[in-house]
Formats: structure tokens, sequence, C-alpha cells
């Protein structure tokens, strides 16, 4: 089924051309960026032999127009897939995979554009989130190998993670790592998206969006280091290359970064090295194909695994050192080694319809080892206990997404439909041991390191291949009416999940499931840029994986209603939102108490209410500031255990708030010079699963100072600016972890 739908998709790439023109711009270093053609509302194309028909429908648009658009730059038109001027982005193709405003999308979305990631200078793909609602990041604090983070209290950087419109799934320890420099823009989309996304996370989802090849050259060199000697080298070159009128407009795109030193962490060192090379292809104005690869490795150790007594309060001998390395460098070891190759093919077919096919094959093969931290075996003297810990998993997946969209009129009603049929593949190499014997403990004030490769005696608690098929398909309809916007939309999974004994190669279980997704959503604009909405949703996760049993998971469901108000200001560059929503999230996997290592089960289903308030603006002439708030209650609302009814789980905080704004004068002696700042609040949270061990809230400033000069930018970066030592969570009261120290960053770019 999956072949023969493939060898239909691929057909369509045999269609004629035609003779449609669209460019698109991008604000950043002066270079006009050119990601795959994104087709806008009619209104937005021009073409010279267009057809009465679409002058006077036209016409028809502008007539019905409750209120201008948005204040841009001059001559700045925004791209949905690339990047935005300043921090306000005005359209995506998040929320519907179509270039919808952001104000017509009857759902909560934000967008970080890459003057933010630039202005605050994230040390890691979460980072990026921290100033962002609805959005917990950093779960595991100063944890380097991964990227955390919870959406409306829900972890979603397993499911809810995707680059360029394709989900970047993990399961075990084969994890992604995307890198901030390499990115144009990142979308949250929270809520429900699985009936256009596909298995994903029911509290929404994180989509990475990649740097494209530009129309204008580009020539960036950037070097930093920070104050744990961390240093890297970034350089980004791109723009068209030069080939005969006949054959095309060719482009093309590298970027690329080297980074190596130290953490917080004694013995831990953060290092990633990436190169993205990237190349356009447009034959003609019609057509659009975009070929990404990447290849990275990331070379780090495991994070310390901490107890609560200790961490989070006093132990007898007061509080353990932020820098202690629980583990030992002559034993621990985690990379990563990552590789991806794609395209996105974009092809319209006529005057009103759009084809689009976006696939991506990626490779990702992770080594973990090391000595875990576990318990005190002499809380009076320091020390703690370990245990001895080695994974290898290697992961391959495959995603390939076919769109067509077709634009028509039925009397003054205006539709955009959206017809898809995608297909995932993924498969899993899983293999992980443990043992507590032969493990010396480790004494926090004088730990003592060089014992050694212990070897494993019992056999592997994971010894499996894990495989996953789905297939789905979609439809849906955005209803234009005055200033109602409708949005109907539709899904069907079929997935095929299998679980097989790596020695031999067996079967030993295998799952069949199907389920329909779906979600309607309306939002209407006033002429005074009110726009309030309402939406309704269900998803679908067909999770791949065991449970702490060795039984494979059932599928996940959710469902959300949702309320809000949009709100953006005529004449105002930027938007107000507020939201309300009541999310359910059903068969949830969650950590089995004092389980080594973790394990994890579906305890049932977990109730998130809450409510989100964000506020994006670009004030005046170098004045830029975002703000963001939520405050949720998250509880066990069904449990096989009535004793955690109404519970909190573990790791959750259910209020964060934070503030950014960054100036730089335009005039005067000082033009070219500026600085920023943000405060951010996370609260507090729980570190057992009856809620009797709390972790208490923290708040936390940032700064930046900046100046640019000619084609020299300098930039020193803070976070965490009173070096505060906190706790990020716990999951349990023996696995708690500490945030980020204060971290300083100069940096010096150049571009020509």
């Amino acid at each position: 089924m999956f072949r023969i739908a493939a060898l239909a998709t691929v057909s369509v790439l045999a269609w004629p051309q035609s003779t449609f023109a669209q460019s698109s711009s991008s604000p950043q270093s002066g270079a006009q960026s050119l990601p795959p053609v994104v087709i806008a509302s009619p209104e937005a194309r021009r073409r010279a032999d267009a057809p009465q028909r679409r002058q006077a429908r036209r016409a028809t648009q502008a007539a019905q127009s409750t209120r201008p658009p948005p204040q841009r730059g001059v001559g700045f038109v925004e791209n949905p897939r690339g990047a935005i001027q300043g921090y306000v982005a005005g359209r995506s193709m998040a929320g519907t995979k179509t270039n919808t405003p952001i104000m017509e999308t009857p759902q909560s979305l934000s967008v970080i554009g890459s003057e933010q990631i630039r202005d605050q200078k994230p040390g890691k793909f979460d980072e990026i989130l921290r100033y962002t609602p609805g959005v917990v990041a950093g779960t595991f604090g100063a944890d380097t190998r991964n990227d955390w983070f919870l959406i409306r209290g829900f972890k979603s950087d397993d499911i809810g993670l995707f680059l360029d419109g394709l989900q970047l799934f993990y399961t075990s320890y084969a994890s992604w790592k995307l890198q901030p420099f390499n990115l144009a823009r990142v979308e949250v989309l929270r809520g429900p998206s699985a009936v256009l996304y596909g298995g994903s996370s029911p509290s929404g989802i994180v989509n990475a969006v990649s740097k494209m090849p530009p129309t204008e050259p580009i020539r960036y060199l950037e070097t930093g280091v920070n104050n744990f000697g961390n240093a890297y080298l970034s350089f980004d070159f791109g723009g068209p290359v030069t080939t005969q009128p006949e054959n095309g407009k060719l482009f093309y795109r590298v970027v690329g970064q080297v980074q190596n030193g130290g953490t917080q962490v004694d013995f831990t060192p953060d290092n990633n090295y990436f190169i993205a090379p990237s190349v356009t292809y447009k034959p003609d104005a019609d057509t659009t194909f975009t070929v990404l690869a990447s290849a990275s490795k990331t070379d780090t150790r495991g994070i310390n695994f901490l107890p609560y007594v200790g961490t989070v309060v006093d132990a007898p001998f007061g509080r353990i050192p932020t820098k202690l390395f629980v583990g030992d460098p002559s034993v621990d070891t985690f990379q990563r080694e990552q590789e991806m190759i794609g395209y996105q093919f974009e092809r319209n077919l006529s005057d009103s319809v759009t084809f689009r096919q976006n696939a991506r094959y990626a490779h990702v093969d992770i080594t973990y080892r090391g000595l875990v931290g576990n318990s005190y075996t002499n809380i009076a003297t320091g020390d703690i206990g370990r245990y001895n810990w080695y994974a290898k998993n290697t992961a391959n997946q495959g995603n390939l997404d076919n769109q067509l969209e077709y634009r028509f009129d039925t009397g003054p009603v205006q539709h955009t439909m959206l017809f898809g049929l995608d297909l995932k593949s993924y498969r899993i190499d899983d293999y992980q041991i443990f043992a507590f014997g032969g493990v010396p403990s480790i004494n926090v004030f004088n730990p003592v390191y060089g014992v050694g490769d212990i070897p494993f005696t019992g056999a592997p608690f994971r010894n499996f291949l894990l495989t996953q098929n789905q297939l789905g398909t979609y439809i849906q309809d955005q209803i234009k009416f005055g200033g109602f916007t409708l949005v109907l939309s539709g899904r069907n999974d079929w997935v095929s999940t299998s679980q097989g004994d790596r020695p031999t190669g067996a079967t030993l279980i295998n799952r069949e499931d199907s389920k329909f997704s779906g979600r309607a959503g309306l939002i209407y604009n006033f002429a005074n840029g009110l726009a309030p909405y309402v939406a309704y949703a269900t998803s679908y996760n067909p999770i791949i994986g065991v449970n702490a049993s060795n039984q494979m998971f059932l599928p996940e469901t959710g469902e959300q209603a949702e309320i809000g108000l949009k709100f953006q200001p005529n004449g105002f560059n930027g938007h107000f939102s507020i939201a309300v929503f009541d999310l359910k999230r059903q068969n949830v996997p969650t950590t089995v108490p004092n389980t080594t290592p973790i394990l994890q089960n579906q305890t049932g289903e977990v109730t998130s209410r809450g409510l989100e308030l964000e506020a994006v603006a670009n004030l005046a002439p170098g004045l830029k500031m975002v703000g963001a708030f939520t405050s949720y209650d998250l509880f066990i609302s069904k449990d096989a255990n009535p004793a955690l009814l109404g519970l909190t789980p573990t790791n959750t905080p259910q209020q964060v708030g934070s503030v950014w704004a960054d100036y730089t004068f335009q005039e005067g002696p000082l033009r070219g010079f500026g600085f920023g700042g943000g405060v951010r609040y996370v609260g507090k949270s729980f570190a057992n699963a009856a809620n009797t061990l709390v972790v208490p809230s923290v708040v936390l400033g940032d700064a930046t100072i900046h100046y640019e000069w000619q084609n020299w930018r300098a930039a020193l970066n803070v976070i965490n600016i009173a070096d505060k030592t906190y706790v990020a969570s716990c999951a349990s009261d023996t696995s708690c972890f500490y945030g980020d120290r204060r971290r300083v960053t100069a940096s010096l770019a150049y571009k020509w």
C-alpha cells in the first residue's frame, strides 16, 4: 500500500508546465530568501495575462477587506516559510499548511524569527522557546544531550518536533539535534494538530524552518566563546549560481558550525559539528525544487541524576555542587551522529491549483554509556550510589507528504481546499542494558574517578527492533465569507507497528490501528483588529515503544476545546492574543516512580486546563519586544490508582511567564549600539507522584548588549545574569536536575 501510494504521487511530477511567477524576499543580512514557491492568497499573485475573473475576484476581496494590512518595512514581503522582519510574523503555514495570516488562523500560534534568535543567542534549540507562551523549555535544566520542552503541560519534544513540516519523531534515546544557527524561524502551534500532521503531541507541535538558498549573495561568518570555554565558529554562504537563461535559475546555500568546549559540569563537553547544504532549482516561474541535506555530530556526556535532598533542600552536608560530575570520565560518553536528506517540490498546475511534495530521510546513531547517579549510599558523608548503563540506538525515519491545494469561489464564499496524503516509516534498533553490581559510590565533595570499564553480567532489558509504518489521508476547507473564516479538517490514519527480537529477527508483537481525527475552527476579523475564535479538535498518536512490562504502548488520543481572542490594532506592527483551553490526553506515558533505569507506563488520562497570553511587537524603529504568560491546572483525571487522581505529574510547572525587549539606536552618535534584556518566571513543580515534594519557582534574568558598525556585529549575551542556583525539575526524589548557571557569551560576526 505504501509503495503504490508513493508511486502515484511521484507521477504528478509529469504534469505540464504553466507560466505563473512569484518572488519572495527576506530581510536577513540584506538577502532575499528563496524557499519553495508558496501560493499566497490569490490577491497576492500577479500575472500579466490573468483572466478577467481573477481581476474581479481581487476587486471583490479588496472591497470586503475589513481592515488594512499590518505596516511592514518598505519593500518587505513576508514568506510564511522564511525569515520575518523584527519579531512580528504576519503569516504562517503551520496552522493550515497553506499561506494563511496568523490573524485568520483559529488556533494558538507563535512564531520566533531569526532576529529574536540572534538577539537572545540560545545555546541550543530548546532555549529558543523560553519566551513562548504555553511552553516550558529546558525541562531537564543544563542537559547537553537533548532538547526538552513541554507544551501545555505535556512532554512534546519526542512526538511534537517537526523540521520543515515533517516530523522528527524519536523514542528511547534516538533523539534528534537541531542547530539554532540553521533556522529561519520556529513556529509553535498549540493544541491538537494531528489532523494535518499525523501522529503528534495533542498539546501541539514545534516546527523548525530551515534557512533556504537566497536569491542574492550572502556571506557571513561568526565566532564566539562563553565563560565555560565553549567556543564556536559559524558560517553561512549562499546565493545564485550563474546559468544560461534556457537552463532555469539555480541557487545554493551552505550553513555550518563547529562548537567545542566545556560546560558548567566538570568533564561534560558540549561539542557540536554540523553542515547543511541546500540547492534550489527553478526551471520556470511555476516550479521550484529544493534539496536540503545536513550532517551533524554531538559529543558530550550524560546528565547528572541527583537526589532531591541535597539539591532542592539541604542535606546534612549542605548542597551538592552544580559542577559535580557523578559519572566517570573514563567510562561516560554520549555521541550522536545524524544525517538527513530531503526535498521540497512545488508546482502551480493552473491558476487555482498547486501541488506540493515534501520528503525527507533521516538517520541517527546514538551511543550512551556511563555510570548514572541513583540515591545516597551514605547521606551523612555525601556518598551517592551509581549504576552501570549502556544504550545503543540506531533509528531511521522516512517522511513523504503530498498536498494538492485548490482555490475557488462559490458565490461570495471563498474556498481554499487542501487534499493530502502522507506516509511515515520509522525503525529503531533499541539495545539497553544496566547493572548495579561493582559500581563504587562517589562523594559529592571529593569525587574519585578512573574506575575504568565495568563489564555487564546480566542480559539487556531492551533488545528489540521496533518498526512503525503510517499512512494518512486528510482534507481541509478554509471557508471565507466577509470577516468570517471557517476551517474544517478531517483525517484518517492507518498504522502498523511491530516489535521484533534483535538476536533472531523474529516478530514478537504486531499491532494494526486505524483512527479518524477532526478539527473545526471559526474566527471573525472585526474592522478594529479584534478577532475572536473558537475551535475543537481531536488527535491520534500511535506511540512506538514498550512500557515497563515490555508490552507495546497503546495509541494515544486527545481532544481539546479552545476559545480565544487575537488583537492587531490598525497601523500597529504587532499583535496580542489570549486563549483558554480544555485539553485531555488519554493513554499518556508517564514515568514509573523509583525505577532504575527510568521506565514508563500509560496512566490513563491527564487533563490540562489553562490560560495563555501573548504580546509581540515592533514598537518603534529599533525597538522590539515579546511577552508571554501561561497558567494551567494540570491533573490526572483517570488512573488505575485512585490515589493519583487530581494530582499533577512530576517535572511539570503550572505557571510560566516572560518578557523580553531589545532596542538599537537608529540615529546619532550611538547609532548601531543596542541593548536588551528579559525576565523569565518558572513556577513550582513536584518531585514525586504524591505531590509532597515541591520544587520551588524561580525568576531568572537575561541580558544582551550589541554593536553594529558597517559589516561587523559584536554582542555580549548573558543568561541567568544573577547566577542563581536552582533546580529545573525533578522526575522523582532521586532524579533532580540543576538549571543553567550564569552563561556569558561574547560573539563577533562579519558579513560581506
